[in-house]
């Protein structure tokens, strides 16, 4: 996506350790408009596919899914939780993720009600680094007997393993961008073609 990737070059920050910050319009400030495209872009990508819900994992991954949510008829979105709490079932499906931001596991959950055998997924998240959230949402999935239909990136890290994981794995990934390289002594940023 041409308007992503510019804007990633325009208000992005590459920060120590191979982290772009794109806080003033994906995951801390949402630039509403902007995600209205990303949604109706992943529309475009996945319009052949059977899609009953969206699943994504909090919270910077919600916008952008409730967004496409719209394009594909308004279905459910449903976003697996870091924590048990206490107004959530005790039925869950549970799976352990590596956070590659944030350098710690996380319990991850989300309730039986809400994903079952019938449900073909669309799993939506912001970034792709080592691919362990894509995992851990397909093992979710898996769980509940459903079916992932595909899998919807915003920003790609594509000098890391995750994306070609997926892909291997035999997933239709689709990424919006798909980052090359980054400098964060230039804080040049370079686009796969």
């Amino acid at each position: 996506m041409k308007a992503l990737e510019e804007k990633i070059l325009k208000e992005g920050i590459v920060k120590e350790g191979n982290v772009l910050k794109v806080d003033s319009f994906l995951n801390h400030q949402i630039d509403v408009s902007f995600l209205e495209k990303m949604g109706e872009e992943f529309k475009e990508l996945f319009k052949d596919k059977k899609i009953t819900k969206i699943l994504t994992i909090e919270a910077s991954g919600i916008g952008v899914a409730v967004m496409a949510s719209r394009h594909f008829g308004y279905v459910p979105v449903v976003f697996a939780k870091k924590a048990k709490t206490s107004n959530i079932s005790d039925e869950l499906y549970h799976t352990r993720i590596d956070s590659y931001t944030h350098q710690k596991t996380n319990d991850v959950v989300v309730s039986k009600q809400y994903l079952n055998q019938d449900d073909h997924v669309l799993i939506i998240d912001d970034f792709l680094a080592n691919g362990c959230a894509i995992f851990g949402l397909i093992d979710l999935v898996q769980q509940a007997g459903g079916v992932v239909e595909g899998v919807g990136i915003v920003i790609e890290k594509g000098y890391q393993e995750g994306g070609h994981k997926i892909r291997e794995a035999g997933y239709h990934l689709e990424s919006l961008a798909i980052i090359e390289s980054m400098n964060d002594q230039t804080s040049e940023i370079t686009f796969r073609k």
